[in-house]
């Protein structure tokens, strides 16, 4: 039932509904009030589409990146969090990655690099209704294609969202001893939730963000004055990431 919630909730929370509720709203309004609703539709397009504001808003929310020096030189393994391949695309020959393959390309770094052992990747199928097979599955694929052997892949293939990650997460390294050390990997912008979870549960993995939504300030006009489509998506994730944070507190998950 949460994870159903949640979908309608993302939905609910996207400010191109509100923006298209705002210009129907001005459609139907009677004729005095039709004002008011189109200039709400345009602050609202004017704010979320500002690269500057929105670049200012990530840099406050996302999580600073971690230089490898600061790692510990041999951790037990880097877990990786899913949500950045496509599991309902077909044909089911290949794997698709999406926004977030950072975080894939980061854990596999982590590994190359000798700073992790192994690599647990955690996360199920996003299908609503049909059955797909699961993006550790996928990730699991590209880490052997890279060189990685199956020794060093651990798969936890039944969370849903990130607080089943930590949960079922634990639950495997109950059952896989020598697994004390642990870097947790996943997107910036989502590494408050995730660690907030896994501490929740007992855990205490090492932070390292991937996949950074934020840009270095940059003093040219377009930064500050041109729309951008990339802002309006950023900003459009970052509401959802900060309202999945409250839900998240509320219902003491973190």
């Amino acid at each position: 039932m949460f994870f159903l919630l949640s979908k309608v909730l993302d939905f609910l929370l996207l400010p191109t509904v509100w923006l298209l509720a705002l210009l129907i709203a001005g459609l139907l309004a009677q004729p005095l009030n039709r004002r008011r609703w189109l200039v709400a539709a345009l602050v609202l397009t004017g704010l979320s589409t500002n690269s500057f504001l929105v670049n200012e808003l990530l840099l406050a929310w996302e999580r600073p990146p971690v230089a490898l020096a600061a790692l510990p030189r041999h951790a037990d393994a880097a877990v990786l969090l899913t949500g950045i391949t496509a599991v309902n695309k077909s044909p089911h020959d290949r794997v698709y990655l999406g926004a977030g393959a950072d975080r894939f390309t980061s854990a596999l770094w982590l590994y190359r690099a000798g700073r992790v052992r192994r690599i647990l990747i955690s996360g199920g199928s996003g299908a609503v209704a049909a059955k797909a097979h699961t993006e550790a599955h996928d990730l699991a694929t590209l880490l052997r294609l890279a060189g990685v052997p199956n020794s060093a892949i651990i798969l936890e293939e039944k969370s849903r969202n990130t607080r089943e990650n930590a949960l079922f997460t634990k639950q495997l390294l109950a059952t896989t001893p020598g697994m004390d050390t642990l870097i947790l990997v996943t997107s910036a912008f989502h590494q408050r939730r995730a660690l907030g979870c896994f501490e929740k549960v007992g855990l205490r993995p090492i932070a390292f963000p991937a996949g950074y939504r934020s840009a270095d300030r940059r003093a040219t006009p377009d930064y500050w004055l041109v729309p951008s489509p990339e802002a309006l998506e950023n900003f459009s994730l970052l509401i959802h990431e900060v309202t999945g944070w409250l839900t998240y507190k509320a219902l003491g998950y973190l």
